[in-house]
């Protein structure tokens, strides 16, 4: 295969067989469809439902499309959600609650949601793509994991009868990540007149990682993402992954055509693109500049005092690797002493996925391990690791804008727009000390310092190049950071996706 490409990366991008693509905005109905949805209810004492607007990359994008023309459908998260979704009857959310969006919330069984979502997706999917397993003792594919495996079908099934039903004759479908990757395949069968995409929004698993699920499961999740029209990811490495996964495991024939894959099988041809999602600079700046930014990054500033700062932001997903990035910085410290007293490391660390115990106790040992580095090295006046783990948007923007360096070292990650959203905002610009697995190591690595994520020493050498690095290099790698970070916002990349979907 071919190591250069073109990335389909611009809303109107024609694919070579045909004319110009239609516009994106305009040519009728659109359908998304994902776990999480861009609301969530809370239910009071009173009984009371109050309903939140999320955001995100996904929000974002679609938004493009105006408010008539584009419908959401999610799963019920919560008993408030399933309530909600209960009181639209099957139908859409009240647009009051959801900013005139058309969302369509399924009521899915506790036990098929929790089955699927924590017992396959977050389970088994997710450390497959992230090569998270200890292979001596975990995965056990047994009686309890067919069963959960059934409740993961029935759960992609109410996604293909939903989308069915909400969607217009000929209409475009975009499916997005490892929770519906049967949805596509499902949705061909009931529907063969829409135009169906499947986005990855996580790594893909090499062969002989993905191969660590039993045959007739990684054939279905294959197959279930190829029954869709253009599937895409974040990189060309993830693309390619999956693309060796279907040549291995199914036999199917994959061609190059430079600017995108194509994969036959069974006489069908799926097409396999690349849209890597950027940063929302704009949003980023003008959310920056508010007022409650100001008032937590004077809080920030005073507790940092005038040291140099290592900032991270990520939540305490397994994938994260934030306690090697503890154990680095603490290996700084030793290593070069002249940082005592001199050097913080910022950390905000939002607990994620509390339901599984495996990132309960993870996310005790990043506060165990920040502690223990406190109260070995802090002094009355110095507090080696400020430690934040309580959510909050605004204090994560502050501490964006006042980065010397960024500490991004996730294991394995799809993209990670942490590694793009802070030299966007570093007031002083920011020296990016960036893991070689992160799917953003591809456009942004040319002007961050790589790191081996495993290797503690080689982190802690990274960040003391990071902390020495003369300012006015740290401004113009930064500055070349931001303009990639911020190539592909969220709008043009949901359009972008749409226009090669269509073409």
């Amino acid at each position: 295969m071919a190591t250069q490409r073109q990335t389909t990366d611009v809303p109107g991008t024609s694919d070579r067989r045909s004319g110009a693509a239609p516009d994106a905005r305009t040519a009728g109905q659109v359908l998304v469809a994902s776990n999480r949805g861009p609301v969530s209810y809370s239910l009071g004492e009173d009984g009371t439902l109050t309903a939140r607007r999320g955001g995100g990359g996904l929000v974002s994008g679609l938004s493009a499309l105006g408010e008539d023309s584009g419908t959401w459908v999610c799963a019920a998260l919560s008993d408030a959600d399933r309530e909600a979704a209960r009181l639209a009857g099957g139908g859409t959310l009240d647009p009051d609650d959801t900013g005139g969006r058309a969302v369509r919330m399924l009521d899915i069984p506790e036990r098929t949601f929790d089955a699927a979502y924590n017992g396959i997706a977050n389970s088994v999917l997710w450390f497959v793509h992230h090569m998270l397993y200890q292979s001596p003792v975990e995965p056990v594919f047994d009686r309890e994991f067919e069963g959960r495996w059934a409740e993961f079908q029935r759960y992609n099934a109410a996604f293909a009868e939903a989308l069915a039903e909400e969607a217009a004759a000929g209409a475009t479908v975009l499916v997005q990540d490892y929770h519906l990757s049967l949805v596509p395949r499902l949705l061909r069968t009931l529907r063969p007149d829409l135009r169906v995409g499947h986005f990855s929004h996580t790594p893909w698993a090499p062969v002989d990682a993905f191969r660590l699920l039993p045959d007739p499961i990684a054939r279905q999740v294959l197959l279930g993402i190829l029954g869709a029209d253009r599937a895409a990811f974040l990189t060309w490495r993830w693309a390619e992954a999956f693309a060796e996964c279907c040549r291995v495991l199914l036999g199917a024939e994959v061609t190059d055509h430079g600017h995108e894959l194509r994969i036959g099988h069974d006489g069908s041809t799926t097409r396999i693109g690349v849209h890597g999602l950027g940063a929302d600079g704009a949003f980023l700046r003008e959310r920056a500049s508010r007022p409650d930014v100001d008032e937590r990054l004077a809080a920030l500033r005073e507790q940092v005092g005038d040291r140099r700062t290592i900032v991270r932001v990520d939540r305490t997903e397994l994938s994260k690797n934030i306690v090697r990035g503890l154990l680095a910085y603490e290996r700084l410290l030793e290593d070069h002493p002249e940082w005592l007293d001199r050097v913080v490391h910022v950390a905000f660390a939002y607990p994620s996925r509390q339901d599984l115990a495996v990132y309960r106790a993870y996310t005790e040992e990043v506060g165990r391990l920040a502690a223990a580095i406190n109260e070995r090295f802090g002094t009355a006046d110095w507090q080696p690791v400020v430690l934040h783990v309580k959510d909050d948007f605004a204090r994560s923007l502050a501490a964006y804008r006042m980065a010397d360096v960024a500490l991004v070292n996730p294991i394995r990650d799809g993209m990670n727009l942490v590694a793009k959203e802070i030299p966007v905002l570093a007031e002083r610009g920011c020296a990016l000390v960036l893991s070689r697995e992160a799917g953003a190591f591809a456009e942004l690595g040319d002007d961050a310092l790589e790191v081996n994520p495993y290797d503690i020493a080689g982190t802690a050498e990274a960040l003391h190049a990071a902390l020495l690095m003369p300012a006015g290099e740290r401004a113009e790698r930064s500055r070349r950071l931001a303009a990639s970070a911020t190539a592909l916002p969220p709008q043009s990349w949901f359009l972008a996706q749409l226009a090669a979907l269509r073409a």
